[in-house]
């Protein structure tokens, strides 16, 4: 039998090695700007064209390579972070497998231009599919220019399923931002189709992130800090008041590189129960600096999943610290009673009375049953000449229940259209009593035939409004509500690039924003029904709802968009609704499309048959 086994040429091992290392153009600027971070450049510029697509470049004032180890650097498994496998247990640089360059490499067109700063000239090297194209000495900075073109030029199944063009720059902007939350002693700037998206100045951690997530962040967060033999934890995390349903600046980042840890998220949101509503988030910005031998980072190629040697003690650690934080900048103020402008309250001071003291003068035998023409200064407490004139008012008091019931039970039933037979699961009958009762400002109750129907009315109103909205979206019919008062919100660089794709669908409601400049807008019109809703928090929720979407497909954007407005719109538990409201929302209800469940899949309805009802009482 003739050998089958063989090696496998480098160009193909390295487009294996490409599929994991290099998934879309995000992880071609995460390599390259950790590269650069690694070099010691304290100056990174990145540039980007059609969402890296066309082109990705990162230029840095780094160390350089010389001509030599411009060559070697693309080779698989060519490294100069780690010479030994011990090294692996004492990283302190970002990269170390000597995988990227080479990845990156087999699977697009790359340039690359650097120069040391003890030489005169520089190398300038070209790529393609894994193939050395050229190789020149060439006049240059110090520092590294990588240029890479035509990402997945010879992988096209790859290309092809790339997303769109919003989706893939959010990506990046994803993997930028969380490098730029790490070093903020290093000047970043981001440039999209040539406009300037980032240009962060090297300086303290707290204006990194404010110049990264705008100014209002700097008022809802405060810092945390702890140190101890096992760890040291720094960095930042939201007050209270700064929880939102959805939350995308949640970092966790060990010895510089950020990771992905579901064990230490479940202790700060252990640290805020009771304290946030239930299903909100809150921000945080956390940094773990551990002795690098007592974490294992070469878990996946990503570097993103990293395993602690002591997990349970630093999370007890970490849960402390952010209680400690929350009790030294909690934000209730003490009592202290403000003396400008009180009155003035004279003390009474028994050295200077006349020894008499106050006294007031009151008929102990007033009785407010009498008439006003009684003589009060006569009347006897146990008088009852006058009580038949107050007790009249309820001699009818039960005769009024019953004809009332009579008239209830008297009244011809409404019925129900839920666009077409009802089935058990909705409703077993199709008639109701016109009369309904609200109990705790949550729930609406109503007889009928088969029971007693119990609707929550927060659900109920979020799914009439939902189809409301989606119906408007769709007829691009929405109608707008002037501001007297226009106001100003301010979005990060990556949700200003996800507010422009859901401009249509935002001008189909009835909003109206005009650009200041930058990633400020103006707030001039809202759709109609939005009295008393926090438009800026409603408008933000929407931009991360609508990040989040796995692709741009318009039902999906659209059904995103009515939900989140109907959530913020809809009636909220407590309010009191007189019974022609309760009539009209149950009525609306039943009208919609689907009268059991909410959008996102919560019951509405709940019948309590009359059968469970009698059982009750046996």
């Amino acid at each position: 039998m003739s050998d089958i086994i063989q090696l496998l040429p480098d160009s193909v091992a390295n487009q294996i090695a490409a599929g994991e290392v290099i998934q879309r153009p995000a992880s071609v600027i995460k390599e390259l700007v950790e590269n650069a971070v690694d070099a010691e450049a304290t100056t990174i510029n990145v540039l980007v064209v059609d969402a890296g697509r066309t082109s990705i470049q990162v230029i840095d004032n780094g160390k350089g390579m010389s001509e030599t180890d411009a060559r070697l650097s693309f080779e698989r498994h060519a490294t100069s972070k780690i010479r030994k496998a011990e090294d692996l247990f004492a990283l302190h640089t970002m990269g170390f497998r000597g995988e990227a360059l080479a990845s990156i490499a087999a699977v697009a067109q790359v340039e690359l231009k650097t120069r040391t700063r003890d030489s005169e000239l520089g190398s300038h090297v070209s790529i393609s599919g894994s193939k050395v194209t050229g190789q020149e000495l060439v006049s240059c900075p110090v520092g590294s220019n990588f240029s890479v073109e035509n990402i997945f030029f010879n992988v096209p199944a790859r290309r092809k399923f790339l997303k769109s063009n919003t989706t893939e720059l959010n990506n990046i902007l994803t993997a930028f931002e969380r490098i730029v939350l790490v070093y903020p002693n290093i000047s970043f700037t981001f440039h999209s189709n040539g406009t300037e998206l980032f240009n962060l100045k090297a300086g303290s951690l707290k204006q990194r992130i404010v110049d990264v997530f705008g100014k209002k962040l700097d008022q809802d967060i405060i810092p945390i800090e702890v140190e101890t033999s096992v760890c040291k934890i720094t960095g930042f995390v939201g007050k209270p008041e700064a929880s939102r349903r959805k939350c995308s600046q949640q970092y966790f980042f060990v010895n510089g590189r950020y990771m992905k840890h579901p064990y230490f998220h479940k202790a700060v949101t252990t640290a805020f129960e009771r304290l946030i509503p239930l299903g909100e988030q809150i921000p945080y910005f956390i940094y773990f600096d551990v002795n690098a031998e007592d974490i294992d980072v070469n878990i996946h190629p990503t570097k993103t999943e990293i395993k602690f040697e002591n997990e349970q003690t630093v999370w007890q650690i970490l849960l402390a610290a952010i209680k400690d934080a929350i009790g030294r900048f909690n934000d209730v103020p003490s009592i202290d009673f403000d003396t400008v402008g009180k009155p003035d309250i004279p003390v009474f001071d028994p050295t200077k009375s006349n020894g008499k003291l106050p006294k007031v003068d009151f008929d102990p035998q007033y009785n407010p049953f009498h008439g006003s023409n009684a003589s009060h200064s006569h009347a006897k407490p146990n008088d009852n000449s006058n009580a038949s004139s107050w007790q009249k008012l309820y001699d009818n008091l039960g005769k009024s229940d019953s004809n009332n019931s009579q008239i209830s039970q008297d009244a011809p039933q409404n019925l129900f259209n839920a666009g077409g037979d009802v089935t058990e699961s909705q409703l077993t009958v199709e008639e109701k009593s016109p009369s309904h009762y609200q109990y705790k400002g949550r729930y609406i109750m109503t007889a009928i035939k088969s029971g007693l129907m119990i609707v929550d009315q927060y659900r109920a109103h979020e799914r009439i409004l939902y189809e409301k909205y989606l119906e408007q979206i769709k007829m691009k019919n929405g109608s707008s509500q002037q501001m007297l008062f226009p106001e100003t919100i301010q979005f990060s660089p990556t949700e200003a690039v996800v507010l422009k794709k859901m401009f249509p669908e935002l001008e189909a409601l009835g909003f109206e924003l005009t650009s200041l400049g930058g990633s400020t807008y103006s707030i001039n019109g809202i759709p109609s029904g939005l009295d008393g809703v926090d438009i800026i928090k409603l408008l933000k929720n929407m931009v991360e709802e609508f990040a989040e979407q796995p692709s741009s497909i318009g039902d999906s954007i659209n059904s995103s968009i009515a939900l989140q407005l109907a959530r913020s719109a809809a009636i909220p538990y407590g309010q009191v609704l007189s019974n022609e409201e309760m009539e009209s929302l149950i009525n609306n209800l039943f009208m919609c499309s689907n009268v059991n469940y909410t959008p996102d899949g919560k019951s509405i309805i709940s019948i309590l048959k009359q059968q469970d009802i009698e059982r009750l009482f046996h």
